[in-house]
């Protein structure tokens, strides 16, 4: 008997893959509007500066998708899951993963996202792209919506900030430890959104596991938009916590990224650390999650389960 073949969309935010494509990256994420020469300029100077313009988030993710087919394979070998990407922002865009799933014969699917915590505006953007283009072609499709406190995804980061605090001599408690995450428009603030909890208890337990008392949450890389975005900025608490707290040590744990690309290569390496020298201050970051085991199992856990349910709820 032939075992049963179920797509798996992996999906993440994207980015070019060249330098001679960051342009048409930008105009994409802003919905057609080509971006300012400035604007250009501004952007693909952030790539250059990372490694002579090195595209680490398209490698780590098209890593990260092949070690979850890997994990899936291995943890249960009986049904024969199939990994597909798609992108928000570049290709292959969502729309074109479930076109090739479709083309390749899949008819039943599960979606998920690099990304442990849900929001309206990120994973479900995600979800409701790959769900039209599903209800188009007529493929079945589930969705796994977050997974912020999976105990390997916890076991995980619990590793490197332990790790990364023994980078740091004297007391431990001397160092403070912020987590931090992408910054989202602040409306969803009135829409009850949860992303703003979900990120505080992936940080309280985190903490709590590891009995760490002095830490605190912020936000980092906001857009360049009219509208006002979550706050404080890391960069705002670095110089709050330096100048009014006398903080001389401070651990970042961006614990909203999972793979290394510009928001942590450069908005932490780079800038953050240019500011820390400024300031006096010895500033480490945990290491990403990229392809560890641990990540891999937690999404292969996450997506398994979400099959199962919907096997559950719709026996064929």
């Amino acid at each position: 008997m032939s075992k049963q073949r179920i797509g798996v969309l992996v999906m993440s935010y994207g980015t070019p893959e060249s330098l001679d494509q960051v342009e048409a990256y930008y105009t994409h994420i802003r919905r057609g509007h080509p971006p300012t020469a400035e604007q250009l300029h501004e952007l693909t100077s952030r790539y250059e500066a990372i490694v002579g313009g090195f595209f680490p988030l398209r490698e780590n993710t098209n890593k990260q998708v092949q070690s979850l087919e890997a994990t899936l394979h291995r943890e249960h070998p009986e049904v024969e899951f199939v990994c597909y990407q798609g992108l928000k922002h570049a290709q292959p865009y969502i729309e074109d993963g479930v076109d090739q799933m479709v083309k390749d014969g899949i008819q039943e699917a599960v979606g998920v996202v690099l990304a442990p915590h849900y929001s309206v505006m990120s994973v479900g953007g995600y979800v409701k792209r790959a769900q039209d283009k599903a209800d188009e072609l007529g493929l079945k499709i589930s969705f796994v919506l977050e997974y912020h406190l999976h105990e390997k995804l916890l076991d995980a980061l619990q590793t490197r900030v332990v790790n990364a605090l023994a980078k740091f001599d004297g007391n431990r408690d001397e160092v403070r430890v912020m987590f931090t995450a992408h910054s989202l428009p602040a409306k969803i603030l009135e829409m009850k959104d949860p992303y703003p909890d979900q990120l505080l208890a992936t940080s309280t337990a985190i903490a709590d596991r590891i009995g760490l008392t002095n830490w605190q949450f912020g936000w980092q890389s906001a857009g360049q938009t009219a509208t006002p975005w979550l706050g404080p900025d890391i960069l705002d608490v670095m110089q709050t916590v330096a100048n009014e707290e006398h903080v001389r040590k401070i651990l970042l744990c961006p614990i909203g990224f999972v793979s290394d690309h510009l928001e942590v290569l450069y908005d932490i390496d780079i800038e953050a650390q240019a500011l820390a020298k400024e300031l006096g201050i010895q500033l480490e970051r945990t290491e990403s999650l990229n392809t560890d085991p641990l990540y891999m199992e937690t999404l292969s856990d996450v997506v398994y389960k979400k099959w199962q349910e919907t096997k559950v709820a719709n026996p064929s």
